[in-house]
């Protein structure tokens, strides 16, 4: 019947409270994404914040750089509590002037849930070092963990230069991007010490080193994990657009997380004109569903479709059915516990059809071209029913419901969190 996925074996971290939610120490990985919208533009944030948490992303990060953006939080927060989604974590996204920011906008400061620092840019020179305690300084005041987010595209150039000179003393030296990838750990690692120097715990520290390159990052974040005990957050920066974008993302995060890395993780695509921003979203959750590490919604298993299934009536009935399943998650979730793990077949022909649907929860295999107008469903490994006629779809609908209702309403049953 159902075989049993085989667990990756997760490099437990620090733990690390941010707002409601919980990440490293062995929680569940979270799903987070960003708002493309004017921070100051109180509505449409609130609208977008609203949409990507309804979509399944448990932090949301908003820029803050500029005094109208600071400004704006407090308001923020406020009509998402009035609306129901008081609970969301909010990460302010820093840069270049983070510390007048935080220490001008106390309100600001206090109604985030997290700071993003990019030690690249929070200062140049002797300033440096003073503009980034400041934010720290802050951070502590306020009891809020920060993530220190290195990003090649924003290098610190003088560590870099530092690391090359060093390198070029040497008889063999290395290529470049080998050393690009020490220069974002070494920022890092150095920023995450001089945190701590200054008070703040482990259990307030989060890293990332983004890189654009699959290989690049999968190399750098096996040696990130090697070196430090820190929650990590895991993403493919400027990942693209359309296709390239959803599978260098998966290609890189599959990686990182089989080898058990990664406490978070968001999947940074360009979205295309008009385009819905919770699509990076939904790339993280089927990322992290297909790989067998969370269960967010349940999955439906329909085969590509050839020569035998002339008729498109499968691919209809699989369309319909993920859409029903999609409009009635809301309710399913709170009502019957554990059905997230649900797995649903809806098979074409004769070939795989059977064999297929035996291994779902329930599952249906159509008549394809020339079989017998028959559909048999299976039920946990037997068959069930043999729907025939033209209402084969809402029969099986009505099947479904009836699983769910039956299997899923005893409390006992956990999902895959």
């Amino acid at each position: 019947m159902l075989l049993s996925t085989v667990p990756v074996n997760r490099r437990i971290t620090k733990a690390v409270k941010v707002g409601t939610v919980s990440l490293g120490g062995g929680h569940a990985i979270a799903v987070q994404s960003m708002t493309n919208t004017d921070t100051s533009d109180i509505k449409s944030t609130v609208k977008q914040i609203i949409e990507l948490n309804d979509a399944g992303s448990e932090l949301v990060r908003i820029t803050i750089d500029r005094n109208e953006s600071a400004q704006a939080v407090p308001y923020i927060k406020e009509q998402l509590d009035i609306q129901g989604y008081g609970h969301v974590p909010i990460i302010g996204d820093f840069h270049y002037i983070g510390h007048k920011l935080l220490s001008e906008n106390p309100d600001c400061a206090q109604m985030l849930d997290k700071y993003r620092i990019n030690p690249g840019n929070v200062g140049f020179g002797r300033k440096r070092d003073a503009q980034f305690a400041t934010m720290i300084e802050v951070a502590m005041k306020y009891d809020k963990p920060v993530r220190i987010g290195v990003n090649w595209g924003s290098l610190d150039q003088k560590l870099l230069a530092k690391l090359l000179d060093a390198n070029n003393e040497q008889k063999e030296p290395k290529p470049l991007g080998e050393i690009t990838r020490q220069a974002l750990i070494q920022s890092a690692l150095d920023s995450a010490a001089y945190a701590e120097s200054l008070g703040m715990g482990t259990d307030k520290i989060i890293l990332a080193c983004k890189v654009s390159g699959v290989q690049d990052l999968i190399s750098l974040y096996k040696e990130l994990a090697e070196r430090c005990n820190y929650a990590l957050h895991v993403g493919l920066t400027e990942a693209g657009m359309g296709y390239k974008g959803v599978v260098a993302t998966s290609a890189a995060l599959s990686q990182i997380l089989q080898l058990g890395i990664g406490d978070t993780i968001r999947a940074s695509l360009t979205p295309e004109p008009g385009e819905a921003r919770t699509k990076e979203v939904k790339v993280c959750q089927e990322l992290l569903q297909s790989m067998g590490l969370r269960m967010f919604a349940p999955s439906v298993t329909a085969c590509p479709g050839c020569g035998r299934t002339t008729s498109q009536y499968f691919q209809t009935l699989a369309q319909n059915i993920t859409h029903h399943i999609n409009e009635l998650m809301p309710v399913w979730r709170n009502q019957y516990p554990g059905v997230e793990s649900l797995k649903v077949a809806v098979m074409g022909c004769v070939v795989n059809g059977p064999g297929e649907s035996k291994h779902a929860n329930i599952g249906i295999s159509l008549p394809g071209t020339g079989e017998a107008p028959v559909a048999p469903v299976f039920i946990d490994g037997k068959k069930v029913h043999t729907l025939r006629g033209d209402n084969i779809s809402a029969e099986f609908m009505d099947i479904l419901n009836k699983y769910v209702q039956e299997t899923y309403s005893d409390s006992k049953t956990v999902a895959l969190t």
